[in-house]
């Protein structure tokens, strides 16, 4: 594994990966990101990534959730398409005709046993760059042999307790970015380690992020960072840089907001509801008037 300095992921660093949308552009060619997730009384999680997913530009997207979630999907966001599994309250067998351009799994999922069976199912089958998030994540952890059936490159979202579970905990900051570095390189991912600040390693080089305040520490943040990720990733990104851009994004909604909402009353629908001007931002010219 290289050792290469850390790298700060500042506007000037996003705006060589960020690529705006082709005039001739339509939704056919910013791909098609799938959404997979939700639970009874977790729909909101599964709702927020197909939300942020998009608001980050995909051309389409489809959330694939247990039944008891079909009404509130299909009303709260009327461009979302939606598919069920054949269980009531949480997956048992995620299978689907569509062939996605990208795939996030783990937002409200559980840990059911039908779930974690459907889930190593689902890891048998996949093509599709992948974002694992949340209980996924979680799951991997229990099961440190599955990691070896991922997609190349795929992008793990761990919260600080979900990184220790997968990685093991330390005693040191700098301890803790070498065993990531370890991981991501042993098993050929992307490690998004959200945080304060979040950091992003792929195994090479480790990459801080330089937006975000203490607003983003709010429930379904992570769940909508899930679904700009994988927009990105749908949008044919690289998925080091749709991490990079994705991340940075997030973190810029909540610098933002900050003179509006301050830190108490933002949500994670406002990441989504900042995330134009956040893309805005990176335009290196002025729209017309």
């Amino acid at each position: 594994m290289a050792q290469n300095p850390t790298q700060k992921l500042t506007k000037a660093f996003i705006r060589n990966i960020y690529r705006p949308a082709k005039p001739n552009a339509h939704k056919g060619t910013q791909g098609h990101a799938l959404l997979i997730g939700g639970s009874y009384g977790k729909i909101g999680s599964i709702t927020l990534s197909a939300k942020a997913a998009l608001h980050s530009g995909a051309g389409l997207v489809t959330a694939f959730i247990p039944q008891c979630g079909y009404d509130i999907l299909q009303i709260a966001i009327p461009e979302v398409m939606v598919l069920t599994d054949v269980a009531q309250k949480h997956l048992s067998n995620i299978t689907f005709e569509l062939e996605p351009s990208s795939i996030g799994i783990g937002p409200g999922i559980g840990q059911e046993p039908a779930v974690e069976k459907a889930f190593s199912h689902f890891l048998d089958q996949v093509k599709a760059p992948l974002v694992i998030d949340a209980d996924a994540l979680n799951l991997l952890s229990k099961h440190p042999d599955w990691l070896g059936r991922l997609p190349k490159k795929s992008v793990l979202t761990p919260h600080p307790k979900e990184l220790s579970r997968l990685i093991g905990e330390f005693g040191s900051d700098q301890q803790t970015q070498e065993a990531a570095m370890e991981f991501a390189s042993t098993y050929n991912l992307i490690l998004v380690m959200k945080g304060a600040p979040t950091q992003i390693t792929d195994g090479d080089a480790l990459f801080v992020n330089t937006t975000g305040n203490a607003a983003l520490a709010t429930a379904g943040s992570g769940d909508v960072l899930t679904g700009i990720i994988t927009s990105l990733l749908a949008q044919g990104y690289e998925p080091l840089q749709a991490a990079q851009l994705g991340v940075y994004l997030h973190g810029l909604t909540a610098d933002l907001a900050l003179r509006e909402t301050g830190t108490e009353a933002f949500v994670a629908s406002d990441i989504i509801r900042y995330l134009g001007k956040a893309f805005l931002s990176l335009a290196k010219r002025p729209l017309p008037k």
